[in-house]
C-alpha cells in the first residue's frame, strides 16, 4: 500500500501527464533526453531493460527500438497510459516495491525519478534486486553542486498543471560524494556521467546560433572533469 506521500506524488504526476511532453521535442528538454539515452544505449542494445519511472515513455520508446525487451514501471496511471499508447509495455508499481522477480534484467535505469522518491534507499535496493549479477544500473541524481540547483533555488517553481507547481513534489539533491554513500555493497561504481554541465538556463537553447554548439559542448563535458558540476549525475553501476 502506498503511503500518504506516495499517494500525493501519484496525484502530482497524474496532473503533470497532460503537460509533460509540451516542448520536449526540441531545445533544452530534447537535449537532456538525447544525452540520457546516449548514456543508456551501449548497455541497452540487445538487452532486457527496465526503466524506472518511465513516465510517458519518451526515453523508453528509444530504448525499446534497440533492446531485446524493454519494460517500464511507473506509479502514475495516466503517465503509464500515455506510454502504452506508444505501444510500450508498462506496469504500475512503486519503486520501493517493484512488481518483478529477482534478477530479471540486464539493465535497470532511472532518469529524473530517484530524486522524487522519499525512500531512496529502498528504491535503490529494489533496482539492485531485479538486476542480474553482471548486469548494469544507470541511476540519475540531481546535483546540488550545479548551476541548475542555484537557478531552481532562485526561480519561482514552474507550473505543471492548473493546480500544481514543481514545489508540490518531494525533491532531493545528492552530490557526487553523497551518491557514493547511497550505493549498496552489491554494486560497483564504474563511473559518473554528467548531463547539463554547461547550460546556465534552459531558454538559452532557444537563442539563434547557440543551441547546436552548446549541445556539442554538453556531449563532451559529460565525461570530462566538469561532470561533477552537472545538473544531473548518472551513476553507471555493475551488479557484482
Amino acid at each position: 500500500m502506498p503511503d500518504a506521500s506516495e499517494r500525493e506524488a501519484q496525484r502530482y504526476y497524474d496532473d503533470f501527464s497532460d503537460r509533460y511532453e509540451r516542448g520536449r521535442d526540441s531545445g533544452y528538454h530534447r537535449m537532456i533526453d538525447d544525452l540520457e539515452f546516449e548514456v543508456a544505449a551501449p548497455f541497452a542494445e540487445g538487452a532486457r531493460v527496465l526503466e524506472l519511472g518511465c513516465g510517458t515513455g519518451l526515453i523508453l520508446e528509444r530504448i525499446a527500438a534497440i533492446a531485446n525487451e524493454a519494460i517500464g514501471v511507473d506509479f502514475s496511471e495516466r503517465m503509464a497510459q500515455r506510454a502504452r499508447e506508444r505501444g510500450l509495455e508498462v506496469r504500475l508499481g512503486s519503486l520501493s516495491e517493484l512488481p518483478f522477480a529477482d534478477e530479471q534484467f540486464d539493465l535497470t535505469c532511472g532518469f529524473k525519478v530517484l530524486p522524487h522518491v522519499s525512500d531512496i534507499d529502498a528504491a535503490i535496493r529494489e533496482a539492485t534486486r531485479v538486476t542480474r549479477p553482471g548486469g548494469h544500473l544507470l541511476l540519475e541524481f540531481y546535483n546540488p553542486w550545479s548551476v541548475r540547483h542555484l537557478v531552481k533555488r532562485i526561480a519561482r517553481p514552474a507550473p505543471i498543471s492548473e493546480r500544481r507547481t514543481e514545489a508540490d513534489v518531494y525533491t532531493r539533491w545528492d552530490s557526487p560524494r553523497a551518491i557514493r554513500r547511497l550505493i549498496p555493497r552489491e554494486l560497483e561504481l564504474l563511473e559518473l556521467r554528467g548531463v547539463r554541465v554547461l547550460t546556465p538556463f534552459a531558454a538559452i537553447h532557444g537563442f539563434p546560433g547557440l543551441g547546436p554548439g552548446l549541445r556539442r559542448a554538453e556531449r563532451s563535458a559529460g565525461s570530462s572533469p566538469l561532470r561533477y558540476f552537472a545538473g544531473f549525475i548518472v551513476a553507471v553501476l555493475r551488479k557484482r
